[in-house]
């Protein structure tokens, strides 16, 4: 695994940014377990995921609701895919999503190689009243296949202190929050 240091500083930060929302979706991937892990233990919270490692880690916890969405499961990252998870997160109202993506640029926005991801990544975004982006700094420049957010659609996008400051300051000079922990 890529940056760990990194991804457990923006782990941290996220979770200080969750607020008074009480239902999240938490997106697969590496990084969004480290949040899972993180999540306060004083107060009540709905997960809402398609990953089925941070299911199993939230389950257990007597404060935490865990939905589970349904779906064809990857076999590489045990996350759920497909109609049956798009439409089932479709009828959610979440009160933030926090999502990752495999690349992000001002232009092509947040991408990711499968389209069946991509769908659920939209339907979550689209769901959500607050989104938060969370990726290591190699993310940005990058662009994959499928785009399913843009840039704008997010109230922060939290990376390391590693990006470049030609990088970032080309996204905050667009009005993007951008948060280098």
């Amino acid at each position: 695994m890529r940056y760990p240091e990194e991804k457990q500083r923006i782990a941290i930060e996220a979770v200080t940014r969750i607020g008074p929302a009480q239902i999240l979706f938490i997106d697969e991937g590496y990084t969004t377990q480290l949040i899972a892990q993180g999540l306060p233990e004083d107060r009540g919270l709905t997960v809402v995921t398609a990953a089925l490692p941070i299911a199993t880690l939230l389950a257990p916890r007597p404060n935490i609701q865990v939905i589970m969405i349904g779906g064809r499961v990857r076999g590489n990252t045990l996350g759920t895919v497909d109609i049956w998870a798009v439409e089932m997160i479709n009828r959610l109202n979440l009160d933030l999503a926090i999502m990752g993506s495999n690349a992000v640029t001002l232009e092509g926005g947040m991408t990711t190689p499968d389209p069946a991801v991509a769908a659920v990544k939209a339907a979550a975004v689209q769901s959500s009243a607050r989104r938060i982006w969370i990726g290591a700094h190699h993310k940005f420049g990058a662009r994959t296949f499928v785009r399913f957010a843009e840039v704008a659609d997010f109230e922060l996008l939290i990376t390391g202190h590693e990006l470049g400051p030609f990088t970032a300051n080309r996204f905050t000079s667009t009005g993007v929050p951008l948060e280098l922990v």
